[in-house]
């Protein structure tokens, strides 16, 4: 084939509706991790049909360079449309061809990608399209929000428009639902400003269960929302009913464990997560949360011993130390992306008394750059509390509180306590500190506190009159009086 036919033939690839198509990028996610995810719910999660994962799973193969592999999960696709959806096979199979296509054009097989490029604009026009390449079709908005939503947190805004767009389709359909629900949790989780709670999701989480009550992954994540809200009694209701319902599914004990160890369970927690990892043993999460128990169990010694744990519990304390770090380390290296899971390894070896490595980690963490910025953000609070309390480094601190702040200034409650708090301290030991006086000002300035805003401007100049930041914020808060 010619390069002009070769590049008129990828012009057509692109107008199709594929995994190739919804700027899917690698450096966003650990493929290696991801394609051990979806073998895992191939081979574990209830789902009604398992088409969406196998199309999936071959995109990740393709991104892993292994297109012999991905057209054998193509094939499992197809054999599963031809089982799950016999009466739909053209309208269910569109997405699966594109991919093909694709794969086929990669791989230089162009006679086989036309063909099946042909194939899309045959059922197209069957199915009365206005469109040549693409029909719009509410299934193919909810694969797309169930593969954006595997690629994790910087999707999932995208992700929850396909599945809003398929529920306007269908809003009473069950997986439109589930999947709107899910992403909304998870959206939840990410944007909650400290100890406040968002629960934007609880609403859609009754619903999606209402429509399928048998839904274990629903019900776990419904439990956890409640758990949010105070509502723990009616929430373990839901975490017992889901581990009635399941004898081998890690997403089920995972959530569960993540339950009981909010309710400073630990050991019953461990419990559920040791029977995870049998199923899935290098998964990133659940190794996140054997550490956290670890922790757990490490700061209820601390307590009950006053922070001066001794012998027998000196003992028990360095070794939970130890064994939170095994399983944080684990993570980290199953998913270098995990910033959570950085932030609270460089914990544990501060704990230990490993400041240097301490500082290594969080360094790794704060050099992230495919992370969602509430991650950045979280990186940036958890260095300054290790620089205030552990380096004794409290302009540090300082300046990582304000960075943290700046990353999101609506959702930054526990950094402005935590710089308020520094700097005050900081003023009573020195009234003319100009970097505190500044990051008070700053503070001002958030709130929407002009007057006082100028105020410690002014006074911070005073000590440091070349300082551009300062001069410039000053500048501004004076014209918009």
């Amino acid at each position: 084939m010619s390069e002009t036919s070769k590049n008129s033939l990828k012009s057509l690839l692109l107008k199709l509706d594929c995994h190739f198509t919804w700027n899917l990028q690698k450096e966003d996610i650990e493929v290696r991790q991801t394609e051990e995810r979806i073998d895992d719910q191939l081979e574990y999660l209830t789902v009604k049909s398992k088409v969406t994962l196998f199309n999936l799973l071959a995109y990740v193969k393709h991104l892993k360079g292994q297109e012999e592999e991905a057209l054998e999960n193509l094939k499992n696709a197809e054999e599963k449309i031809q089982e799950d959806y016999a009466d739909q096979v053209e309208m269910r199979s569109l997405v699966t061809w594109g991919d093909y296509a694709w794969i086929y054009y990669h791989m230089g097989r162009f006679p086989e990608a036309q063909a099946y490029l042909d194939k899309v604009e045959a059922s197209c026009k069957k199915l009365s399209s206005p469109f040549r390449y693409r029909v719009e079709l509410p299934e193919i908005e909810c694969e797309k929000g169930w593969s954006l939503l595997k690629f994790g947190g910087r999707y999932y805004d995208r992700a929850k428009a396909c599945f809003e767009k398929a529920l306007e389709s269908d809003p009473e359909h069950p997986e439109f639902n589930a999947g709107f629900a899910i992403v909304v949790y998870r959206m939840d989780d990410f944007d909650k400003d400290g100890a406040h709670v968002k629960s934007l999701s609880l609403s859609p989480l009754k619903k999606a269960l209402g429509l399928d009550p048998q839904s274990t992954f629903v019900k776990v994540l419904l439990a956890l929302k409640l758990q949010d809200l105070g509502a723990n009694f009616e929430g373990e209701k839901y975490i017992k009913e889901a581990l009635d319902q399941v004898t081998s599914e890690p997403y089920v004990f995972r959530y569960a464990a993540k339950f009981y160890r909010r309710e400073d369970k630990p050991d019953k927690a461990m419990e559920l997560l040791k029977k995870a990892l049998t199923l899935a043993p290098t998964s990133s999460f659940l190794h996140h949360q054997m550490g956290l128990c670890y922790r757990a169990q490490m700061i209820q010694i601390k307590k009950a011993t006053r922070n001066k744990p001794r012998g027998k519990d000196k003992q028990e304390v360095d070794k939970l130390i130890q064994l939170a770090i095994f399983h944080f380390e684990t993570a980290v290296r199953e998913k270098p992306l995990f910033v959570f899971a950085y932030v609270d390894l460089a914990n544990m070896y501060s704990e230990a008394g490993q400041l240097r490595k301490a500082e290594d980690i969080f360094q790794k963490a704060l050099g992230q750059e495919h992370v969602r910025e509430e991650e950045k953000q979280q990186a940036h609070f958890r260095y300054g509390r290790f620089l205030e309390f552990h380096r004794k480094a409290g302009h540090l601190a300082l300046h990582h509180y304000l960075e943290g702040i700046k990353i999101r200034p609506k959702c930054c409650s526990p950094l402005v306590r935590a710089l308020q708090n520094l700097a005050l301290k900081r003023l009573n030991q020195n009234s003319l500190d100009a970097q505190s006086l500044g990051a008070l000002a700053f503070v001002h300035k958030l709130n929407g506190e002009t007057t006082q805003a100028i105020s410690y401007y002014e006074r911070a100049l005073t000590q440091d009159p070349t300082n551009s930041e300062y001069i410039g914020a000053l500048l501004e808060l004076r014209l918009s009086i």
